[in-house]
């Protein structure tokens, strides 16, 4: 690894305090935008519209969009699956915290696929992968460079998939430098959902992310180009917002950088209507080759990017169930099947887009939404005002389906329930090394186990052995696998009143957890020896 620049060892031993965070609950707010973006807000700064609850408290042409997009909604994002395909590969800016690579297999973050398509290629391994997983129901063009710099490409695959698979949504990201010339054309052809990433609103700040862009035909650098690329965000925003296409923002934390800045940056898209607000830790591990990595910029912790994103509260609503997915990413959000669907493997399916047969499987998928809804409330109605104040964080293996179905063993991610009195609420997850390999469970595998769960007090799985069973109870995270196949916020909210119980009688001990690493960018190398 490269010896730290000074700049870059001055923001890896940086970060932001928490006590320091002004949230955006108690900033004064910006007007906010009408159109496509959220324009209400309920206690506590939840936006209405971004709500997963259902679709009481919004518009019906917004439940529409969101109620099977699952990165628009966390609660579907247990049960519907997306992919995306690899048609644009150039890219008209250079992030500091981005490494493209075109033919790899074995990384896990944006910008990596394994093979670049043509938009006839992208077609039929769309049409392929929904005629065999009913329930992906978003198709996604993100790179691996930037979609809207390669806007041929990207708008004939579109083009090719309104005719030929009507009933998915379709969405694209970008970085937003030639956004505002492609609304009209985005709309021409009913992409609903866009994603921007958006790091910064201050060009000072943003000329520490961006080397340079690429702006009428050369190339400009610094403050000025942070200074243009700014501007294009903000008005592509507003005129997405206007058109009633649906925003997400994406903003990298990066310790040191952007951190203090995350909550203007959330009200400045706040007020120019965005849907939601992903706030990403940095991917910075150096062996993934992006300059900050190489230069020894560090990530945030998992209790640093949560502090960041419980400041934002009361801004735009936040999602919190990011992947930070492959460019080719195929399946459920934590999972990526775009190995059962390489080209030649296409080449030798039977490939029958049954729009009956995907409309009654997501039917049922529906129906076990709405049970997976009704437990949670049913476990709510249950629960007492002890410790009424107290929260905790608790990791559940799942492989779907909103159910806690995963055995501790194949886990490679967990998700991560914040609990209280009140609710069970998603927050994050952490990628994991696979702990049973071969049919045998790698001891050496649980301290960077117990590391991305550090600060749970309970891990909620369908089964557990005895060994890293008594490891995590060493570790003070508590196996619970009682729970098993129940619906998540279900068993988590039985858990945390069995906990409460047990403080109120004296057998266990109230203790605050520690802090978590996170691992992101993960190489595939274990889930694969592991298939």
């Amino acid at each position: 690894m490269q010896t730290p620049t000074p700049q870059a060892a001055q923001a890896q031993a940086s970060f932001i305090q928490i006590s320091s965070i002004k949230s955006n609950g108690s900033a004064e707010s910006e007007p906010v935008a009408t159109g496509g973006g959220c324009g209400t807000s309920h206690e506590g700064g939840k936006a209405s519209c971004g709500t997963s609850d259902g679709p009481d408290d919004m518009p019906a042409e917004i439940w529409d969009k969101v109620k099977n997009h699952p990165c628009y909604s966390e609660e579907a994002h247990h049960h519907y699956a997306r992919m995306h395909v690899a048609v644009a590969p150039a890219c008209n800016i250079q992030c500091n915290y981005c490494n493209r690579k075109y033919d790899c297999s074995n990384e896990s973050r944006p910008g990596v696929v394994s093979q670049k398509l043509t938009p006839e290629q992208a077609i039929k391994k769309v049409v392929a992968v929904a005629s065999e997983i009913p329930q992906m129901t978003v198709l996604g063009i993100a790179g691996p460079g930037d979609s809207l710099a390669s806007p041929a490409k990207t708008f004939a695959t579109f083009k090719g998939l309104q005719e030929q698979a009507p009933d998915i949504k379709l969405c694209l990201s970008t970085n937003g430098l030639a956004l505002p010339e492609l609304v009209d054309e985005i709309c021409k052809y009913n992409i609903d959902h866009v994603t921007i990433t958006i790091n910064m609103v201050d060009p000072e700040i943003g000329a520490k992310i961006y080397p340079w862009i690429f702006w009428n035909h050369k190339r400009v650098t610094g403050v000025e180009a942070a200074r243009i690329l700014h501007e294009q965000q903000m008005k592509g925003l507003e005129m997405l917002t206007a058109r009633g296409v649906l925003t997400k923002i994406n903003s990298v934390l990066i310790p040191g950088i952007n951190d203090e800045h995350m909550v203007e940056v959330n009200k400045a898209v706040k007020a120019r209507g965005a849907f939601l607000h992903n706030i990403m830790p940095l991917i910075s591990e150096p062996e993934h080759g992006t300059y900050f990595g190489l230069n020894g910029q560090r990530g945030p912790t998992a209790q640093e990017l949560k502090a960041v994103q419980d400041a934002c509260a009361g801004g735009a609503h936040l999602m919190r169930h990011c992947r930070q997915c492959r460019a080719d990413a195929v399946g459920l959000l934590g999972e990526d099947r775009s190995a059962e669907f390489t080209l030649d493997k296409i080449e030798e399916m039977e490939v029958v887009y049954d729009l009956d047969k995907r409309r009654d499987y997501q039917s049922r998928v529906e129906d076990e939404r709405q049970a997976q809804h009704a437990a949670k409330l049913a476990a709510l109605d249950e629960s007492d005002e002890s410790f009424a104040d107290m929260k905790v964080l608790v990791a559940v293996a799942t492989k779907g389906g909103g159910r806690v179905n995963e055995h501790f063993g194949h886990v490679t991610e967990f998700q991560i329930f914040e609990v209280s009195a009140k609710e069970a609420l998603f927050v994050g997850h952490r990628r994991v090394d696979l702990y049973c390999q071969g049919g045998f469970g790698e001891d050496e595998q649980l301290p960077s186990i117990v590391r991305a769960i550090n600060d749970c007090h309970a891990v909620l799985v369908a089964k557990i052995g005895a060994c890293p069973k008594d490891e995590l109870k060493q570790g003070g995270i508590e196996p619970v696998d009682q729970y098993a196949h129940e619906f998540i916020e279900k068993a988590a909210l039985s858990w945390f009143s069995d906990y409460r119980k047990r403080i109120l009688a004296g057998e266990i001990v109230h203790q605050e957890r520690g802090d978590a690493s996170i691992r992101q960018g993960a190489f595939m190398g274990n889930e694969t020896e592991a298939a």
